[in-house]
């Protein structure tokens, strides 16, 4: 028996970003969401700052051009929150 699957990447076809979420909604239907806290350069945006997004890569990944943040859905997927950096002093 041959069964022939395929695959589709998943692409963002809209997204929304409260003080708590950031929420990608899926050109298949699905909603994907994650804490704010994941990314500390959004967390530490403004709401207008955050409302100002792109989508780049047909979808593939997110872009805030205001605070130089970048969110791919497959990070959203996997689980991979962006460490906030090590300053020394």
């Amino acid at each position: 028996m041959n069964i022939a699957a395929t695959i589709v990447e998943p692409r963002i076809a809209d997204l929304r970003v409260t003080d708590s979420e950031i929420t990608a909604f899926l050109v298949d239907g699905r909603t994907v969401s994650v804490p704010l806290a994941w990314s500390w350069r959004l967390s530490d945006a403004t709401p207008s700052q955050r409302s100002h997004w792109e989508l780049i890569g047909e979808g593939v990944c997110v872009h805030w051009p205001e605070v130089d943040e970048d969110i791919s859905i497959e990070g959203m997927l996997h689980g991979s929150p962006a460490p906030r950096p090590v300053v020394f002093s």
